[in-house]
């Protein structure tokens, strides 16, 4: 069963609910839940899906942007659950991100940039 952008917007407006709401600090420009599917411009070939991404800054402000392209193409086959849990993942890895960025870290960008390193070897790239 594939899961809508309706309903996954639902399903992850559920799982804001549950964060505190001191992570929305300076979280101005929210969460947004884009019907695009987004590839990597890092990706060899179309194998490599953004999921979501974290703004800091720009005309609109801080906020977390989900691609829900990039979710029914990589988990459209998954249940609710297991599709929700891949959405919980995704907004707490951006959410990371933001509270990084407030307190001037960049420790999961650092892991972030290995992890696309370690892709590029794998590809051969």
């Amino acid at each position: 069963m594939t899961i809508t952008i309706d309903r996954a917007q639902v399903l992850l407006e559920q799982i804001a609910e549950t964060l505190p709401a001191e992570l929305y600090k300076d979280l101005n420009g929210g969460i947004l839940l884009l019907p695009q599917e987004k590839i990597s411009p890092y990706a060899v070939g179309d194998d490599l899906y953004i999921l979501g991404e974290y703004q800091s800054g720009g005309s609109m402000g801080r906020l977390i942007k989900i691609y829900y392209g990039s979710f029914e193409k990589l988990f459209g086959s998954l249940s609710e659950e297991e599709f929700k849990e891949r959405l919980k993942k995704t907004l707490f890895h951006e959410f990371t991100h933001h509270l990084e960025s407030l307190a001037g870290e960049r420790d999961l960008e650092i892991e972030d940039e290995r992890q696309l390193a370690a892709y590029r070897r794998e590809k051969g790239v």
